[in-house]
This record gives C-alpha cells, structure tokens and sequence, in this order.
C-alpha cells in the first residue's frame, strides 16, 4: 500500500519519541521473563514478603530478591517496612489492567 507524503507525515507525528519508546520498552522488559510475570501476578493478588513469594513459587529467595530489584527499578513494585519485613505491592493500580490486557490478547 502506497502512501502519499502528507499520510507519511500524518504516522509519523504520532509515533514516540525516543525517550518514551525506552520507557516503554523498559516497561515490557519487566514483563519478559517468567518468574518476574509471576510475582506480577502475585503481588496483583495481595502484598507479599520476600518469604512469602519464596513459599508460593518454590523459588530460591535470591532469585526472587533480585527480580524484585529489577520489577523496583522500572517501577512496577514498591515497599513498606512492616517490623522486620518488607512487604512488596504493585506501584501502579493499572497494572492490573495491563495484565487483563494481556490475558484477553492470548
């Protein structure tokens, strides 16, 4: 399909810029790998301890304090102190709605 230039321009102008297309694909990243999907999905549920995630995805605490580490750094996932532990949540309510996304697009 051929398009003339006032139609290329018209696309063009509503594509990102490049610092959102990074955030965006930041965003995505923390999506792309199965145990941080999993604690998503988790922490869309109820908040959780390290421990508590531990226990649910039978997964050694390392590996689940370090995808933690990565979900805080692209802001999906942030923390309380409550006494001794930390407790996990999702940052962002529409989260949620991103994960129905995904579930009505497969």
């Amino acid at each position: 399909m051929n398009f003339d230039c006032r139609e290329e321009y018209k696309l063009k102008k509503y594509m990102p810029d490049k610092s959102s297309l990074n955030n965006m694909t930041a965003f995505f990243y923390a999506f792309s790998d199965d145990t941080r999907l999993k604690i998503i999905i988790l922490l869309s549920i109820k908040p959780l301890c390290v421990g508590d995630i531990t226990n649910v995805l039978a997964i050694n605490q390392t590996t689940i304090s370090h995808q933690l580490k990565i979900l805080k750094a692209h802001n999906i996932v942030s923390c309380d102190r409550a006494g001794k532990n930390v407790i996990y949540y999702i940052k962002n309510p529409q989260i949620e709605n991103v994960l129905n996304a995904i579930v009505e697009c497969i």
